[in-house]
């Protein structure tokens, strides 16, 4: 069966060599099996070697446009001579040797020499803080169950530092160079040894306290700093205070979760409080002034006479500031008016003395079939 080489670079039929070369270092550095782990990508990465070698060929592109890669021509990618083959030169090569090494090392030739460091995991840890807290801020303290670097050999997992010698493969680079030849050529790539793990370092003696791994176990005690107006949920990223990483490379981060209690008076909504205020429904007629709680102390408020049960009152700037912004919330408080279970026998006679003053009805001995007769 016939493939498609125009289609496997993504050019059209009548392509320039510019357009395949671009599409060619665009799909090599995607499908590259050094940058693309995934199952298929070193079939893919040769069959683009394959539609490259044909399409930048001008006698084989012909060949191709006329019989394929089934008939009288292309059969095996393998049979191909790469050695040869270019754009507009005669060394198989990129005009720019140095392009298609970027492809693979994400750095240029003459670049200098990167070894390869390993990260300590980031960590959580959940802090409950009070409502008063979230509002004013906090300076809390936390216990930290974590790797931390080993003081004896201050991270280096060994014994001492004269049993620390350069790597034998990558002679202390971290890094093994490897020539691949290409339709453009040769080039090398290079990769992480894996001799020293790309550290460039091999270690002779291990210390014995981390037994060679550069960290021990340890619960650290670390100060946070809780801002004003954080919410529920928020994190606070300390970063360098996950866990160390082993033989001396960085430390995670940590991120703290705020969780906030439930408090016994209030109800945080945004940047709002919300207060429920018992009455009596007396002062609920009457009116009084009472004394409410807020987070920043006791403040007097009027009662309105008349006021309706689950009425809300606002005060303003009781609530909490925002963590990012200006302003203050407020605070909301909801009346509840108690209704008495009980009435002693005196208290009965004044109330129905003022149904029968306001001409309401009240007879609470009255069956409620009996109220409806008289209501019809």
């Amino acid at each position: 069966m016939s493939k498609d080489y125009y289609k496997i670079l993504g050019v059209e039929k009548g392509a320039s060599k510019e357009e395949v070369k671009k599409a060619y270092k665009k799909m090599a550095k995607k499908y590259h099996p050094d940058l693309n782990p995934e199952e298929g990508s070193a079939d893919k990465f040769k069959e683009i070697n394959e539609a490259a070698a044909v399409l930048g060929d001008d006698k084989k592109r012909q060949q191709y446009d006329n019989y394929g890669t089934t008939a009288n021509g292309f059969q095996d990618f393998n049979g191909f001579d790469f050695s040869n083959f270019g754009f507009g030169g005669s060394g198989g090569s990129f005009d720019d040797i140095e392009d298609i090494f970027n492809i693979f090392t994400g750095g240029s030739m003459g670049g200098g020499r990167r070894k390869r460091y390993s990260r300590g995991r980031d960590l959580q840890f959940e802090l409950e803080i009070t409502l008063e807290e979230a509002a004013f801020g906090a300076k809390k303290t936390v216990v930290v169950p974590k790797y931390e670097t080993c003081s004896k050999c201050e991270g280096s997992g060994a014994a001492s530092k004269q049993d620390i010698k350069n790597c034998s493969v990558c002679h202390g680079s971290g890094q093994v160079k490897m020539q691949r030849q290409t339709p453009f050529g040769v080039f090398a790539t290079t990769s992480p040894c894996r001799n020293c793990n790309g550290s460039g370092k091999i270690i002779k003696n291990f210390c014995q306290m981390c037994d060679g791994s550069g960290r021990v176990k340890k619960n650290k005690k670390i100060d946070v700093t809780i801002p004003k107006g954080i919410t529920h949920g928020a994190q606070l990223r300390l970063s360098g205070e996950g866990e160390a990483a082993e033989q001396g490379g960085i430390s995670g981060d940590l991120y703290i979760i705020i969780r906030i209690m439930d408090h016994e008076n209030f109800v945080r909504e945004g940047n709002n409080v919300v207060f429920e205020l018992p009455i009596s429904f007396i002062q609920a007629s009457l009116g009084d002034e009472v004394e409410v709680p807020t987070l920043y102390g006791n403040v007097k408020m009027k009662i309105p006479a008349g006021t309706q049960p689950h009425s809300l009152f606002r005060l303003k700037g009781k609530g909490i500031a925002p963590l990012r912004g200006y302003g203050t919330g407020d605070q909301i408080v909801k009346v509840i008016v108690n209704i008495p279970k009980k009435l002693s026998g005196k208290q009965q006679e004044i109330l129905k003395e003022y149904a029968k003053i306001s001409g309401d009805d009240i007879n609470p001995n009255k069956g409620f079939f009996s109220k409806l007769k008289d209501m019809l």
